[in-house]
């Protein structure tokens, strides 16, 4: 089972969609699916067209009173479900203190699912917090949308002194540049200058697009309802760099 997580400290980056879109393209290619939203504004939840899971199900699956499976719910694509967030996992960090071996528990939870799914995608809150570090240490990559601005480079940063000063290893760094605009002058220079220094940076560029957005009206991955256009072959090549990538 391939756990990836999909994360940038700064939100609004395309972190969601991108989750969203890679885990259908997996589902597409036979692959068993999973999709955890631990984001509580539920923005992948709502692609999916599912609700919120029941209350107080954190709570009690942090305190090993409930296991993943139980909250599992299927999608409408095939080969693709869904573990659905709610607002509730704004106090996530809590419940992680109060546990035994507190930056492990995601781990924990994930592993009984081994046998159940190859790839499991973890859509990330914009933070670093206890819920970041869990997820850095159970997820074997991590893609991280980056728009090219100076901000976002800045944040990038931060993310990798974290890792540095938590002695944070072993996890493969997916960066690619996420709504990209070819007419603003600053993300033509960011996107020149950064493979020079960052040789972990991926080849594929997500474009600003407004197909992208429309995933909230029609609540679907954007190839589902807009199989030959940009964006869609843009989130198909990104998959398949991705996949070289962990081989």
């Amino acid at each position: 089972m391939h756990i990836i997580g999909v994360y940038n400290i700064k939100g609004g980056v395309g972190k969601t969609a991108t989750a969203v879109n890679l885990a259908y393209l997996a589902a597409r290619q036979g692959y068993r699916t999973l999709v955890w939203d631990l984001d509580p504004q539920a923005a992948a939840t709502f692609y999916f067209r599912i609700k919120p899971k029941v209350k107080g199900s954190k709570k009690k699956l942090v305190a090993g009173k409930l296991d993943l499976d139980e909250v599992v719910k299927a999608t409408d694509f095939e080969n693709l479900d869904m573990l659905p967030a709610d607002f509730s996992y704004r106090n996530m960090d809590l419940r992680l203190e109060d546990a035994k071996k507190p930056t492990k528990q995601l781990l924990r939870l994930l592993r009984p699912l081994s046998k159940a799914y190859d790839y499991v995608f973890l859509d990330c809150p914009p933070s670093i917090s206890l819920v970041s570090e869990n997820i850095f240490r159970a997820a074997e990559g991590l893609l991280l949308p980056l728009i090219p601005t100076t901000l976002s480079l800045r944040t990038y940063q931060q993310l990798l002194d974290f890792l540095e000063g938590h002695r944070i290893t072993g996890l493969e760094l997916m960066p690619f540049f996420s709504m990209v605009d070819r007419r603003k002058r600053m993300h033509l220079d960011v996107m020149k200058s950064l493979p020079d220094t960052h040789d972990e940076l991926l080849k594929v560029q997500i474009p600003y697009a407004s197909d992208v957005e429309k995933m909230g009206i029609y609540r679907m991955p954007v190839q589902a309802f807009a199989p030959n256009c940009v964006a869609t072959r843009s989130y198909q090549a990104l998959w398949a760099e991705v996949q070289e990538r962990l081989g």
